[in-house]
């Protein structure tokens, strides 16, 4: 059902590393770069993220209440993802743990640009 979501990015050669070098071990890559956008996922038939500059030459801004969401397989996996986001760059936005009992667990981070990125598992 989703194609892609875009976020607003300062810098786009290092927002391409940040969410590379992040989601690597998911299979995440620049899949296609188009200068002031770059599609990352798995491949083009997949869901994917977009980074880009602002096309009124504006400097970016995070949503507020917007958020990018990532499942990568465990709540082990969710703990490993947080730690590697802050080594690269992001800040804490919530640190992991149980949100709701035996259902949901999560972590938060701000990615350099200020974009919050959740790590999810349900269980």
């Amino acid at each position: 059902m989703i194609g892609y979501v875009t976020i607003g990015v300062s810098d786009m050669e290092k927002a391409k590393k940040y969410y590379t070098d992040l989601l690597g071990d998911m299979g995440a890559k620049v899949l296609l770069d188009l200068g002031r956008i770059a599609f990352i996922g798995k491949d083009m038939k997949s869901p994917m993220m977009a980074v880009c500059t602002p096309h009124d030459g504006s400097p970016n801004h995070p949503g507020n209440g917007n958020m990018l969401a990532f499942q990568p397989g465990s709540k082990e996996a969710v703990d490993t993802y947080y730690q590697k986001a802050i080594e690269l760059g992001a800040s804490c936005g919530g640190e992991p743990g149980q949100r709701i009992p035996d259902q949901f667990y999560g972590a938060y981070v701000k990615d350099p640009d200020g974009n919050k990125v959740a790590f999810y598992h349900f269980g």
